[in-house]
């Protein structure tokens, strides 16, 4: 599947999302902290990001699904089948599991999976990755947060928010969306984003939006649906647990808002997926049933 480097949306307007181009850097920060990172940021020369590293964040202790990334799926773990989907990217010069559980561990060393030891301190799946990257010996210029509860990804896609990062020198942040199904508009687990004319991220929400004044949903609007896959810029990632937490990354409990409250650039490609995240015992039957009916 090929990232669409164009998007039609309902109605008259056609919302372009070029895959390449330059866009201008917005500084706009929000603390006197951010300033200081980002101006040094945005005076480093674009380079072409041509080292990958792709981190699968896993931990135990979820408060949702407690062992998530162990649960077996159709014989196999979760994390074993999440890995064995993101090796088949050719972006990545390497793959490894990040976690801070030894069960986790052992199960990844089994299938011979690469696997880096973080501490149980980190708030989320970037702390997680950033962790991870400063305790590999090898430099990066990019990393990839491959979600561990996601054993469907798509190669592809894992590729196309890595070629849309490699091509936007002054974006530090790529991720991917796709059609928001009716029924998951008002699932908060669902995140929804929006964006620019020019493929920016504008916001990310566990609401709808945009939200009309009807206050329903509009079956004629093309609604976005966040998928978990997202690339970072490394030296942005160094930065980002320097970062205080943001007003609407608290209050939405969402990652990548700190990074636009910041005025940071966030890149966003639009795909077709079907998301098969696992939040729940339930989603593993979902799975395990689609798995049967593609025979994969």
């Amino acid at each position: 599947m090929e990232p669409e480097p164009a998007a039609a949306f309902a109605g008259d307007t056609t919302y372009s999302w070029p895959v390449k181009g330059v866009a201008v850097y917005g500084a706009a920060i929000t603390a006197a902290m951010a300033v200081g990172y980002a101006a040094l940021y945005v005076r480093s020369p674009a380079k072409f990001r041509s080292k990958v590293v792709g981190i699968i964040p896993a931990r135990y202790a979820s408060s949702r699904f407690q062992g998530k990334p162990l649960v077996p799926i159709l014989g196999k773990p979760m994390i074993q089948r999440t890995w064995e989907r993101a090796k088949l990217a050719t972006t990545l010069s390497r793959l490894v599991v990040a976690t801070d559980d030894e069960r986790i561990a052992d199960c990844c060393h089994g299938f011979g999976a690469d696997v880096i030891m973080t501490s149980q301190s980190c708030q989320n799946g970037t702390e997680r990755c950033n962790e991870a990257l400063l305790k590999l010996k090898k430099k990066y210029d990019v990393v990839v947060n491959i979600q561990g509860d996601e054993p469907l990804s798509d190669p592809d896609i894992i590729d196309g928010v890595v070629k849309v990062l490699q091509a936007t020198p002054d974006a530090v942040f790529s991720t991917a969306v796709t059609s928001l199904k009716a029924e998951d508009a008002c699932d908060p687990n669902r995140v929804k984003c929006v964006v620019d004319n020019r493929g920016y991220a504008i916001y990310f929400s566990r609401g709808l939006i945009p939200f009309n004044k009807s206050g329903k949903v509009n079956p004629q609007f093309p609604y976005l649906l966040h998928l978990g896959i997202q690339s970072y810029d490394a030296k942005f990632l160094k930065i980002y647990p320097e970062l205080p937490p943001t007003p609407l990354q608290v209050e939405e409990d969402l990652e990548q808002l700190k990074v636009l409250e910041n005025g940071y650039k966030i890149k966003v490609i639009k795909v077709d997926h079907d998301a098969h995240g696992v939040d729940t015992l339930e989603d593993v039957i979902k799975i395990e049933s689609l798995m049967r009916e593609r025979n994969l």
